[in-house]
Parts: C-alpha cells; structure tokens; sequence
C-alpha cells in the first residue's frame, strides 16, 4: 500500500463505530421493536412545501452551481439572521452556502490553522468529534474545554492558562450545546470575543440547534448576536454555523450557511473553490423556502416540547438530569457511573439505544467528562419516545433491585 497522510492515524472511530461494536453479538427480546435512540437525526415529516419546491426545480440539476450560491439564497439567509439575530449582514460578502455543517466545520478548520505555529484548536468536552477530526487533520493539537454539571456544562474560560490561549488559533464553541443543550449567555460570549481579541484567534460558532429550545419567550442568543449588539458589526474574527438539519427536518438535504467576518470567509470561498463542496441548484431553490418560513419551524418545536413534557415524568424518578435549554437531547446521568455497561443492557434487555456518553468526550486531566452518562436523542415520533422512556425506566428499577 502506498504511504498515506500520516495524522490519519491520530483519528479515532466515530462514536457509532464504537457503540456498532458495543451492540455486536447482543441478541435484543424478539417481542420489542427497536427504538433507536442513539443518532441525532431528526424523525419528524419534512416541510412539504419544501419538498415540493426541490421536485419544482429538479431541471436545474443540468448546471453547475457556483461556489458562492445563488444571491436569491444568500438574501433568504441575510434576511432570516435579521429576523433571528436582529443583526445586519451583506448577503454578498458575509454570508456563504455550505453542505451542511458538518462538511463546513471539518473544512474550516483546514483552511484556518497555520500547522507552522505549534498550533493549539480549542474545542468543548464533550464534543461533536467533527472538531477534533478536523483539527488533527490541519495539524493542530485539539484543546479540551470540560463542560461539566458543575459549570451548568458551559465551558470554564477562566480556569484556562495563558499559555493555552496564546497558543490557540481556533476556538469551537458550540451552543445550545450537543449533548448537553446548554446555552452561552451573553456574558460568556462577550468573555470569549475579548479571549479572542487579545490572543488572535478565530471563533468558530457552532449553532445547529439554536431553532429547538424550551422557552418561546427566550432563543438562543447567538454569537452573531452579541457581536451586533456591542458594536461589532464587522464580526471581527467570528464565524458562525447553521443548517437546516434540525431546524426544518431536512439533514438529507445537506444544506447549511457560514456567516460572519468579511475577510475570513473571503480566505475560506477561496478554499472552497478548490475543495468543490458546491450546492446543488435543486437544494439552494429548497433552501431559499426553508429560511423564508417560519411556522414549519414553530411547529416543529411544539413537537420536541411535547416530547419532553412526556417523557421527563417518565424518567425523573429513575435517573438524575436537567430538562436541556435547547436541543432534542436528554444527558442522563447513570447512578453506578458505567455508561457502556448500561447502554449494553438497555439494548440487550428493552432494545433501546443510547449513546454512551463516555464516547462522545476524551480524558482530559485524568477526568472523562462524558463517562457516566447516556445521551439520548428524542427523535422518533412522540408514542416511541414516550415507550422508550417506560423501557428506560423499566431497566432502571430492574437494576435498583
């Protein structure tokens, strides 16, 4: 075999990879139906207009899309972080169409990091493991920011050394928070834009799930936010990420946006011309529907605040856990600590799957965040979750005897 890239062997397996392992060779009670709930893929019905629209303009698959996207696009999105963010962006020159965000999150981190540097990416613990990926592939060292119940599972930017942050190129933040679901106030936000001011680095800000949160009176406040409120209308060294996986049921459309600071995203279009991630024309004609509309979203929320308020009786009694500001996750904490342990006998016994929590962190400073939780994801339709929920809480007590 020829020599491959050598920081491919830094990578570790995907969190499905290890739990596909976990599973293996389990044989689940033949009288329950599976109730996957492991993988953040949203289960509710796509917004038929949207689909509509993307049959409507199948014809303009015959021509090669632009790497900018259409304009028509770039305006929906503009138009929509006005009516979300109350924050004024070009659609010519802030904002740029992506496939998704995770396609953008890996990419942005190889187009941002000067290996040259001793370059440091900062990241949350738990994390989406794209960052990490993404960071080791642009050869820097990834940096862990434990989020845990102590600090309501937000970063403690404080407790962070100076050397770590002179030598940090590029800070993932992610809010509201996968797994957890906790959201950066704005105070967090600011301490972060004035980390980045003083050392030099770039903010990724990770925002999939700002459009699923507990509260109507109270969204998420966005990075893209608190720089318009203070003035900074350059959205100097901020970069943030949205998609319409989560919002409008749509993760198979791959159809996402970055926005933010004029001259990064000018480095990163001149990055993507050559990496080819190009948006269908079919997808952008979709997109343009889905960020104009915001009842299918509304909608959608209705149904995950149903969930919760369904299952979280359910499961209280059992296992110890916050009900998440946002996001469609329960982080479940497991009384004898053994997340794998737990997973495994839950699928064996009652055939639900979870997440081991412990695969979706890394041991930072001999402490593993994430061991000793389960992450659960309410995407199946109401009556599964509900059922999963009494299976959840039937394994409990079994285990309590």
């Amino acid at each position: 075999m020829n020599a491959m890239h050598e920081r491919l062997e830094l990578l570790q397996p995907y969190p499905f990879q290890k739990l596909s392992a976990l599973l293996a060779g389990v044989r689940p009670p033949e009288g329950l139906t599976s109730i996957p709930l492991s993988i953040g893929e949203p289960g509710h019905e796509p917004p038929a207009f949207v689909l509509e629209i993307l049959r409507e303009n199948l014809d303009s698959i015959s021509q090669y899309p632009t790497t900018r996207g259409l304009a028509g696009l770039r305006v929906a999105i503009a138009n929509w972080l006005r009516r979300r963010f109350n924050a004024s962006v070009s659609a010519q020159t802030q904002v740029l169409p992506v496939n998704g965000t995770r396609e953008a999150l890996f990419a942005f981190a190889q187009c941002m990091v000067d290996s040259s540097r001793d370059a440091l990416v900062m990241m949350p613990n738990p994390f989406y493991q794209v960052y990490e990926g993404a960071a080791v592939l642009a050869g820097a060292e990834p940096c862990f920011m434990g989020t845990d119940r102590k600090n309501g599972f937000l970063p403690d930017l404080n407790g962070i050394s100076e050397s770590v942050w002179r030598r940090c190129q590029l800070c993932y933040a992610c809010s509201p928070g996968n797994p957890t679901g906790a959201v950066f106030p704005r105070g967090l936000w600011l301490r972060l834009l004035e980390l980045a001011d003083r050392y030099d680095f770039v903010i990724a800000a990770d925002e999939c799930y700002s459009e699923i949160y507990a509260d109507e009176t109270s969204p998420p406040v966005g990075l893209i936010q608190v720089c318009a409120e203070s003035g900074r209308d350059n959205f100097s060294r901020c970069v943030v990420f949205h998609s319409l996986s989560k919002r409008s049921n749509l993760p198979g459309l791959r159809s996402g946006f970055v926005a933010g600071d004029r001259a990064i995203l000018d480095r990163f279009l001149l990055y993507r011309t050559y990496h080819g991630c190009t948006m269908p024309m079919p997808t952008q004609a979709a997109s343009i529907a889905a960020w104009g509309d915001e009842g299918h979203v509304l909608a959608n929320r209705n149904q995950y605040r149903d969930k919760y308020d369904a299952v979280v009786p359910i499961l209280q009694p059992w296992l110890e856990f916050s009900r998440s500001e946002a996001g469609f996750y329960l982080w479940l904490r497991i009384p004898s600590g053994h997340d794998e342990q737990f997973a495994r006998g839950l699928f064996e016994q009652q055939y639900v799957t979870v997440l081991p929590g412990s695969y979706l962190s890394r041991t930072h400073g001999g402490v593993n965040p994430g061991r000793g939780y389960v992450r659960v994801a309410l995407v199946a339709e109401t009556e599964r979750c509900i059922e999963a929920a009494r299976r959840i809480a039937a394994y409990c007590e079994q285990l309590c005897r």
